[in-house]
């Protein structure tokens, strides 16, 4: 006897068909049903798709031409003739005096409207920044600078040959004969601040920094490879020649005893602004190692220059 009955869900006439059973796990229709389908025409690709597509070869195309200059570059270093002396590309850029060439002031600082533009350095006395006194006396030279020393609240004491160090300013002129400021305040400060236009600027800070753009004053032009080396010897002076150990310090000298074998100057045969900041970072360093020859005899050199002597008697 069954345990349950249930009553037949096909009762009454006709004949139950089975569910026929699928012989696939997707039923999908047929492609190839007959040859108006297979004539119909196919959906045109999305516009973006292709935009995106050519794109990405472009990005692609750019990326092998990229890597065939750098295998090329890779295999001019691994071979001898890759060591060529860049003193012949130095050599030929074409130098001028300080004193001939002459930067748009108002492309520089900004125009004045009437208004004397003046450049504010704040400098911590107890390390005062020599470089920038250096090419202050430089600018005096090429421009009438109304120049100013103060001292902030935050410093107690600063000594009287740094109240000075711009000389004593006995010629009075007014505002407007001058063609621009150069105001420097003594304050507790990490490192030199510079702004020359209060409003529309953040400072510029670090003395190499703040060198590399007074030294533009000047209006000098220098190729990419001159450039490049310039700036290299301002960082190097910076930050191992002023700041680093004893072993980086003694690696510096022998490199720019290796480079004033060749020139007079560290980047060819003028003065630039990394002569001025690696001068002054050997004058406060007082470097232990024994100075080489040709170090010797370009100090000599920049010592025999009227801004680099007053400077010079403010550390005595």
């Amino acid at each position: 006897m069954p345990m349950y009955k249930v009553r037949p869900v096909h009762g009454g006439p006709g004949v139950l068909l089975a569910e026929p059973l699928p012989t696939c796990m997707y039923r999908l229709p047929s492609v190839h049903c007959g040859v108006a389908a297979a004539s119909a025409p196919q959906e045109e690709a999305d516009p973006s798709l292709q935009a995106l597509e050519s794109h990405q070869e472009e990005i692609l195309k750019r990326l092998y031409e990229l890597k065939s200059a750098v295998d090329g570059l890779s295999k001019m270093i691994q071979t001898p003739d890759a060591d060529f002396d860049v003193t012949n590309i130095i050599q030929a850029d074409e130098y001028s005096p300080l004193t001939a060439n002459a930067a748009d002031l108002d492309s520089m600082l900004g125009k004045g409207y009437g208004a004397l533009k003046d450049i504010v350095i704040n400098a911590n006395p107890s390390l005062p920044p020599l470089s920038l006194l250096v090419l202050h006396s430089l600018l005096c030279e090429h421009y009438k600078i109304l120049s100013a020393v103060h001292t902030h609240s935050s410093v107690k004491s600063v000594p009287e040959n740094l109240l000075k160090c711009f000389g004593e300013q006995t010629k009075k002129q007014s505002r407007h004969e001058y063609q621009f400021g150069f105001t420097l305040i003594w304050k507790d400060v990490p490192k030199p601040q510079m702004k020359f236009s209060i409003q529309t600027m953040c400072p510029i800070e670090g003395e190499g920094n703040i060198a590399r753009f007074l030294f533009s004053l000047f209006g000098q032009k220098y190729n990419a490879v001159t450039s490049t080396l310039i700036d290299s010897w301002v960082d190097t002076a910076i930050f191992q020649l002023k700041e680093g150990s004893n072993k980086e310090k003694a690696a510096v000298l022998r490199s720019m005893n290796a480079s004033l074998g060749k020139t007079p100057w560290l980047v060819g045969s003028e003065l630039t602004v990394a002569d001025i900041v690696a001068w002054c970072a050997l004058q406060q360093t007082g470097s232990s190692n024994a100075i080489p020859v040709n170090v010797h005899k370009w100090m000599k050199s920049c010592e025999n220059l009227a801004p680099f002597n007053s400077v010079l008697r403010l550390l005595k």
